[in-house]
């Protein structure tokens, strides 16, 4: 009995310690106050065809979808700065921060994407 619970505390410690994230995650109206600092920069890691649709005003496109999205996030991001992170839902957000934060990057995602955001009102551009 004793090794039964033993086990089922240590999976729920592993559940407990996996859900734990290395960034934080907002919702809009804090996304919104975030990015109103300038030293913020904003990253969409949407496809390209869904940035042209529509993406916060400047936004930097680095689509988290390919291989290289590591490799093209360091040459571009400044590790020094907090990224503010979206995409259309915030699961591939999520996904990304994630993989920033690892190599060291402050990362806020936006919880609910840029979905949320237009239901919010809040402004985006088409403008490059």
């Amino acid at each position: 009995m004793k090794k039964i619970i033993t086990c089922l505390l240590a999976a729920l410690g592993l559940t407990t310690a996996c859900g734990q994230s290395n960034y934080e995650n907002t919702h809009v109206d804090g996304f919104a106050e975030l990015i109103a600092d300038s030293s913020v920069v904003i990253l969409d890691v949407r496809t390209a065809a869904e940035y042209a649709e529509g993406h916060i005003k400047g936004a930097i496109l680095i689509d988290q979808g390919q291989s290289d999205f590591v490799e093209k996030a360091k040459e571009t991001l400044p590790i020094d700065k907090k990224i503010a992170v979206y995409c259309r839902s915030g699961r591939r957000s999520a996904n990304a921060a994630g993989k920033l934060a690892d190599v060291g990057y402050k990362c806020v995602n936006l919880k609910g994407g840029i979905i949320t955001w237009k239901e919010a009102g809040m402004p985006i551009t088409t403008d490059r």
